[in-house]
């Protein structure tokens, strides 16, 4: 998809004669414009948020939001005073979306005139356009995942997650404690693909190789009977993080050959790759088998090298080396020998015990 047809990540909605008929505080008992309660769940189950940038009395619009039963949709909502442009930065922020993946619908040309002005990328539709919005390409993902219809949720549960954190004021160790973090590491089904290939695709800071595998490649890993496509999700107390993790294993004799690890940038804070790493090596010393693990730097992924490194990958020689087909060039090859793991002291993991099947040759 070209870059003038970017989906839309968040529609920021005025409320007066736009989300609503009429202006709440001279009309009182407002309601919803026909048809909009559809469009906001159609987009909703796209992965598509909603916000709201509205000058109004903040207590009194809130209320009739929840009187109408649409409270839920609304992410980040600035109700009050303040230039619209201000809103629009402020729920981009808070989000930590780029102002290019928003979408601002306004009734007032002057309105929706100020935050093109000074947000140029958001895009600014008039509240009569609002029903057709989802006949637009800027609207209509490529395809739809698990984790896109629950979008709203995640996101959700990450605002009352951060909140926490500014609460907590003990210890980063004690805060991951309280969270009781759950990972799962399980053999992807096809219904997971979609989002595999988008973490492959997106994920940058936390992706070992930049390597993109598209759809049909993953598909043919699946019927593989000498690969692994694991697929890693995590939940907390709060909720869903959905899936957060590719790991592509090639298994032979004397090693096991880490083709690709990737995971969100969400879950970053949470130790999720040292946590898939630290599995990994203790189902592989179970198994009696190395560990070789492809790398190729990047300008973001930095970070992921650290992982790699702190877990005890290096680059020695090992005849282990011999079974694995060489790279491109700008692969580096890391080895480990393997030892038995403790568990995580922050996250419990439940995980496929793919050391019980024997090694191919």
């Amino acid at each position: 998809m070209g870059e003038a047809t970017k989906v839309v990540k968040c529609v920021v909605w005025d409320l007066d004669n736009t989300l609503w008929r009429g202006t709440l505080l001279e009309d009182g008992d407002v309601e919803l414009a026909e048809g909009l309660r559809e469009v906001l769940a159609e987009l909703d189950g796209r992965g598509i948020l909603h916000s709201v940038a509205s000058k109004n009395d903040h207590d009194l619009a809130w209320a009739r939001l929840e009187s109408l039963g649409v409270a839920e949709y609304f992410l980040a909502p600035r109700i009050g005073w303040g230039a619209k442009s201000v809103s629009v930065r402020e729920i981009a922020e808070e989000l930590n979306f780029a102002p290019d993946t928003l979408a601002f619908v306004d009734d007032q040309p002057a309105e929706r005139a100020e935050v093109a002005y000074v947000l140029p990328e958001v895009r600014c539709y008039p509240a009569e356009q609002a029903l057709s919005l989802v006949d637009l390409p800027d609207f209509t993902p490529v395809s739809v995942t698990v984790d896109s219809r629950r979008r709203r949720q995640m996101y959700q549960a990450g605002l009352r997650r951060t909140t926490a954190r500014t609460e907590f004021t003990g210890p980063d160790e004690e805060f991951l404690r309280s969270l009781e973090l759950r990972m799962t590491i399980d053999r992807a089904g096809e219904e997971a693909l979609t989002r595999l290939e988008e973490l492959t695709l997106r994920t940058s800071q936390m992706n070992a190789t930049g390597v993109h595998y598209p759809d049909h490649v993953l598909r043919g890993l699946l019927t593989d009977p000498r690969h692994e496509v694991l697929v890693v999700t995590m939940s907390d107390r709060f909720g869903d993080h959905g899936a957060v993790g590719i790991v592509l294993l090639e298994k032979l004799a004397a090693a096991w050959h880490l083709k690709l690890l990737a995971t969100s940038c969400r879950v970053v804070t949470w130790g999720a790759g040292s946590t898939i790493l630290t599995w990994l090596a203790d189902q592989a010393a179970r198994a009696g088998v190395h560990l070789l693990a492809d790398f190729r730097r990047t300008d973001r992924n930095r970070m992921m090298e650290i992982a790699y490194r702190f877990a005890g990958f290096d680059g020695k020689d090992c005849a282990c080396r011999a079974g694995v087909a060489g790279g491109d060039g700008e692969i580096q090859r890391l080895h480990l020998i393997p030892t038995r793991q403790p568990a995580s002291p922050t996250v419990t993991v439940a995980a496929t015990d793919i050391e019980a099947l024997a090694p191919q040759t």
